[in-house]
Formats: structure tokens, C-alpha cells, sequence
């Protein structure tokens, strides 16, 4: 029997190693896709349109909104970013399990529009882990690594509003973790309702 797939929304503290768990389940898993963010800045040398992002202009942007064709968004700066809904849409009714990952806020908008999606909190194994992860980064000012670290605490306290939490305290067993969950939530009853009443009705 043809399956949907799942849209599983990774988020967490910045820093907590959202991405690089993503960047691991894509590999090698042929039935994983990452979600395709929309955005109007102006693409990057090596950047491609569908690859790396859908770019577009602002007047177009604004029309995805008023017509509820994005799960989420949000104006960074001078520019727009969103999660076009008919791409993740389309790749689940294609039996695909798609990967979004997302910061906090963004993941919240995500499951007021798409409350059968797989919520995953991403924590890091201490905030002191948290913070030298943050500082190895190298990018930031001291204010700057500090200011993360105040909103990372704020931030933790959302968890209670997502389906499961992983410790990031080796890449390799967050991934199977998160795998392990993509296989139970698959396993769900609400999930195979098709599934047992055909078995029931002897079909």
C-alpha cells in the first residue's frame, strides 16, 4: 500500500547542531528530501534556483502570502524567507519524508498550519557544551555569543511544545535516534487507518 510521507520539522537553540543532523539524515536515505526555502534576496555565487533556495521577487512573495501558499515566513532584514507549502505538499503525497529545519518561532507557525508533522526539539548535551560550541563558530563577538546564550535558554522553554526531544550529544546516535522516531511515527495507527480497515473488511 503507497504511503504518504512524513514532514519532520527539526529546531532548537542555535548552536544545538540542527544542521548537521539534517545534512546526516539526508545522506544516503533516498526517500529524504529537504525542504526548499522561498526567498527574495539576491542569489549567491554558487547558488541555485530549486537547489538551494526558490528565488523571487517581493511583490511575489507577498502574493504567497495573502494566498496561504506558505507555512511559514518571516522578513529577516530587508528580505523574505518561507516554507512554500506546495513543495513539502507535494513531495509527502509522493510517499517522500521531508526534513525542515527551522528556528523556533518558525517551527511554532509550522504546526498551527500542519499539526500531523513530526516535531523534533534539538538540545545540546549542557548549555556550557552549548556555549563552547557557539564560541568555536569564531564569528561572533563576545555581546554577541552571550546575547545567544540568553535567548537559548528562553528558547528551551518551548520544548514542551513538540512531539520529541533529542540530545545532540553524538551526531551519529541523534540521527538514528530521529530515524527511530520516523519509523514509529509511520507505525501509528492514525497514520494506517486505510491499512487496517481494509484488512478488517477482508479486501
Amino acid at each position: 500500500m503507497f504511503k504518504k510521507g512524513l514532514l519532520i520539522v527539526l529546531s532548537g537553540p542555535s548552536g544545538a547542531g540542527k544542521g548537521t543532523i539534517a545534512k546526516a539524515l539526508l545522506k544516503n536515505e533516498n526517500n529524504i528530501k529537504l525542504s526548499i526555502s522561498t526567498t527574495t534576496r539576491k542569489p549567491r555565487v554558487g547558488e541555485t534556483d530549486g537547489k538551494n533556495y526558490f528565488f523571487t521577487t517581493v511583490d511575489k512573495f507577498k502574493n504567497l502570502i495573502e494566498e496561504d501558499k506558505l507555512l511559514e515566513w518571516a522578513k529577516v532584514y530587508d528580505n523574505y524567507y518561507g516554507t512554500p507549502k506546495d513543495f513539502v505538499l507535494k513531495n509527502i503525497e509522493e510517499g517522500f519524508d521531508v526534513i525542515l529545519e527551522i528556528d523556533i518561532q518558525g517551527a511554532l507557525k509550522v504546526k498551527d498550519k500542519f499539526p500531523e508533522g513530526v516535531f523534533v526539539f534539538i538540545l545540546p548535551p549542557s548549555m556550557e557544551e552549548l556555549k563552547n560550541r557557539i564560541k568555536k563558530r569564531g564569528t561572533e563577538t563576545e555581546e554577541e555569543i552571550l546575547k545567544r546564550f540568553k535567548c537559548a535558554y528562553e528558547e528551551i522553554n518551548f520544548v514542551s511544545r513538540y512531539n520529541y526531544v533529542v540530545i545532540n550529544d553524538d551526531v551519529n546516535n541523534a540521527v538514528e535516534k530521529i530515524k527511530a522516531i520516523i519509523v514509529a511515527e509511520k507505525c501509528r495507527v492514525d497514520r494506517n487507518k486505510g491499512l487496517y480497515l481494509k484488512i478488517k473488511e477482508g479486501q
